[in-house]
């Protein structure tokens, strides 16, 4: 086992239940953890853009990121359930990438980000959907959900946002000549580097919620 991913490893450990600890807390607690996250995301967003004219306009994005997670937490009678639900689909979209892409290899999926592959972005898409395909048939945690077309759907477009917005920040990293936003995670650089698809796919998952109006279990 390599440093590098041994690293990732206990970052993942520690950030974990930490995440889930303020997420599932809520409240003000959850509120100051989102505001910490956002003020570091934007520094390390800053630092690497602002000699950049499209440095204003990742900050504004970074706003309306962050506000649709205060919303994704606070507006929905599940409570957590659906935030909940919108990381872990971007968090196995990058383990799912992550391993497919070191198992596999194969060729690359683009110069912008050349760690990446087309056996990384299948493995992205398959280990969220078949997780989700798993809790759903055999536990209760997403009780008002069910195994459907409309939810594999969901799976599917959140997992793609997220890629696709790994590759950009990967691009905004690339013009900048750096290959980390920060190092206040051991393994995975800056709080950036680690949220990269996930603050695209948050306000892409609020919208969704709302046209659906949560009619994917009809029951």
């Amino acid at each position: 086992m390599n440093s590098e991913f041994f690293k990732r490893i206990v970052s993942s450990i520690i950030l974990i239940p930490i995440t889930l600890f303020f997420l599932i807390k809520g409240g003000f607690f959850f509120n100051i953890f989102v505001i910490i996250c956002f003020f570091i995301t934007t520094y390390e967003w800053h630092n690497m853009s602002k000699n950049k004219s499209y440095n204003i306009y990742g900050i504004l994005f970074l706003i309306l990121s962050f506000y649709s997670i205060y919303l994704l937490r606070n507006s929905f009678e599940e409570t957590y359930i659906y935030l909940l639900l919108v990381i872990l689909i971007c968090s196995l979209t990058d383990i799912g990438g992550y391993f497919f892409g070191k198992i596999f290899k194969g060729p690359k999926l683009t110069k912008i980000s050349p760690k990446k592959t087309y056996s990384g972005m299948v493995g992205g898409y398959l280990l969220p959907i078949i997780f989700f395909y798993l809790i759903l048939v055999f536990t209760d945690l997403f009780a008002k959900l069910e195994v459907s077309t409309s939810l594999f759907l969901f799976v599917f477009l959140i997992s793609t946002t997220n890629q696709l917005g790994d590759i950009l920040i990967s691009f905004f990293k690339r013009v900048s000549k750096i290959k980390d936003t920060g190092k206040i995670i051991p393994g995975h650089g800056g709080l950036l580097d680690r949220i990269d698809g996930m603050i695209f796919a948050f306000p892409i998952s609020y919208i969704i919620f709302l046209i659906e109006n949560f009619t994917w279990n009809k029951k």
